[in-house]
């Protein structure tokens, strides 16, 4: 299949810095899903793990013993999910858009269409108290499988997306660099966003304001969740690529040639597994890593009560790590 042009727009990404202090990210054991490409990972109000599967399965697990149960079929390629009180879930589909699962396993289509225009690239979701849903989309343009191409591009196209109770949908945020992780803060006053290719996580507040918490992140933040240690859990999927912050503020021709290089000589995820925790001021409070292959191209990750399990759009099994250090 041909491959879609590229429109690469300029983008001058900060001088990456000096890492500081690291841990090891250590896998305690695994848990096989059925299938592969477990890319969000979410605990449900009995402590079971739910994840998505690339073959559209929704399946739950057990943290200890990896009792594995589907839970619904989507149909589609469930990412980002959010876990009810009831048993249900909130799925963003890849293909489907925003799904509604019920306890019982029904899927129903919540948001499949914004302003007319079929929704793409449905990332992550959270739902409030009083039942307004906000969830992100990653890009436009680009599908799960062509990423890359978003990458180089830097169209800048995700979005924040609000779903009232009444079903009423708006666009909150529109010029989001690869949209993906969404947290809601405990006193439900501001939303957290990871901006993949920007390299940065953003505060929303819900009267409206926009800042930035994390900026200049040594690599591309993925899915995010708020642990029961009160820590923001952030996947990395992978470090930043020099060539290519070098490459985005160049004329758009270089990028270009890159894509149109064959697949075995384009660049390349370096190989790690990686995740991040701060606190809700944006202090750094764990940095783990390992490039051991014992795990890799980590795309969530979340905790409770002292156990943290992480996700994967390539591999097959969640992983469960080892105690943090210190």
């Amino acid at each position: 299949m041909a491959r879609r042009l590229l429109h690469p727009r300029r983008w001058t990404p900060q001088q990456l810095a000096d890492p500081g202090p690291t841990g090891p990210l250590t896998v305690r054991h695994r848990l096989p899903t059925g299938d592969t490409g477990p890319e969000d990972v979410v605990f449900d109000h009995t402590g079971r793990i739910v994840t998505g599967t690339a073959d559209g399965r929704i399946v739950t697990l057990d943290p200890e013993t990896g009792e594995r149960r589907v839970l619904a079929e989507t149909g589609g390629r469930p990412l980002g999910l959010h876990a009810r009180a009831d048993g249900g879930l909130l799925v963003c589909d890849h293909d489907k858009g925003l799904l509604e699962v019920r306890p019982d396993g029904t899927v129903e289509v919540l948001v499949d269409t914004v302003d007319g225009v079929p929704l793409t690239f449905a990332s992550n979701v959270v739902e409030s108290s009083d039942g307004t849903i906000w969830f992100t989309t990653s890009t436009s343009h680009w599908d799960l499988e062509n990423y890359l191409g978003e990458a180089l591009e830097h169209t800048s196209s995700g979005r924040l997306l609000r779903r009232d109770p009444d079903g009423t949908v708006t666009t909150v945020l529109s010029d989001l660099k690869f949209g993906n992780g969404l947290v809601l803060s405990p006193d439900e006053s501001h939303l957290l966003v990871a901006e993949t290719t920007g390299y940065r996580i953003r505060r929303h507040w819900l009267t409206g304001r926009t800042e930035t918490l994390v900026d200049n992140l040594p690599g591309f933040p993925d899915n995010m969740s708020l642990g029961s240690d009160g820590l923001l859990w952030v996947a990395i999927a992978a470090p930043r690529d020099r060539l290519l912050d070098r490459l985005l503020p160049r004329p758009g021709l270089l990028r270009l040639l890159v894509w149109n290089l064959p697949d075995a000589v384009r660049p390349k995820a370096t190989p790690i597994a990686w995740v991040m925790a701060f606190d809700l001021d944006g202090r750094l409070v764990h940095d783990l890593r390992a490039a051991d292959g014992s795990y890799g191209f980590i795309t969530s990750v979340t905790e409770h009560d002292g156990t943290v399990v992480v996700g994967s759009l390539t591999e097959n099994d969640i992983a469960v790590l080892a105690h943090l250090p210190g």
